[in-house]
């Protein structure tokens, strides 16, 4: 665990670790039996990274596209999440927009609000549009997901200490297992994302790989 979260000095990261271990932390939750896959915010304004609020995000994008492959195949719930602003005078992005001179160009209807192309949506799969961090505050996401019987949240997206963080809190709060799948998150500061997903895996979800997440799935009996 201790050398998969690398951007800060090691040692002080498994003292750190060793810590919070002793003290009761960072206990297993573990898959359900009914998961969903939420990607969040994957959009170009993110994605581009020449653009104000983007970053260099291929791995992960290629990281999402093993994960999708395999929910596809079992006909799992799929997600996608945007932020996305519709008022001229930001009056719908609220305080934030105070805080980040970067939601001026989260507008409706602009090219940067789109999900990424190559992560080829189906129509089948769900699009949710949200104003702030978390894909809970102010959305329909809960009541999608219990009417579809999920009781797992598989997360991919951006950014890891701010929108990843915020849903994989909220969906613990709501009461879904949150597992943040570590190849696919990612963020514009390697410090951020690393002390995010310790903290996380502490005290809000499971920080888990891409590749026993996939096992996990190809477990799963088909949805199809």
């Amino acid at each position: 665990m201790v050398a998969k979260f690398d951007g800060i000095s090691v040692i002080t990261m498994k003292t750190e670790f060793d810590f919070f271990t002793q003290r009761g932390f960072g206990l297993t939750i573990g898959y359900g039996l009914r998961p969903a896959v939420l990607v969040i915010d994957m959009i170009r304004a993110f994605t581009n990274p020449d653009a104000m609020l983007g970053a260099n995000l291929d791995a992960q994008i290629e990281a999402t596209q093993n994960l999708l492959k395999s929910a596809r195949a079992r006909g799992l719930p799929v997600i996608f999440s945007t932020v996305s602003y519709d008022d001229v005078d930001l009056k719908d992005a609220g305080i934030w927009a105070l805080k980040q001179r970067g939601v001026m160009n989260l507008r409706t209807g602009t090219a940067e609000v789109e999900l990424d192309p190559r992560l080829q949506r189906k129509p089948s799969e769900g699009w949710l549009v949200k104003k702030y961090a978390s894909c809970f505050f102010g959305t329909d996401l809960s009541s999608r997901l219990v009417s579809q019987g999920v009781d797992t949240l598989l997360i991919a997206g951006c950014t890891t200490s701010g929108c990843v963080r915020a849903t994989a809190v909220d969906a613990l709060q709501t009461g879904f297992r949150a597992m943040v799948i570590r190849e696919c998150v990612g963020d514009r500061s390697r410090n951020a994302h690393d002390q995010s997903l310790f903290d996380l895996h502490a005290k809000y979800a499971d920080v888990v790989g891409l590749d026993e997440t996939c096992a996990y799935i190809e477990k799963l009996p088909s949805l199809l």
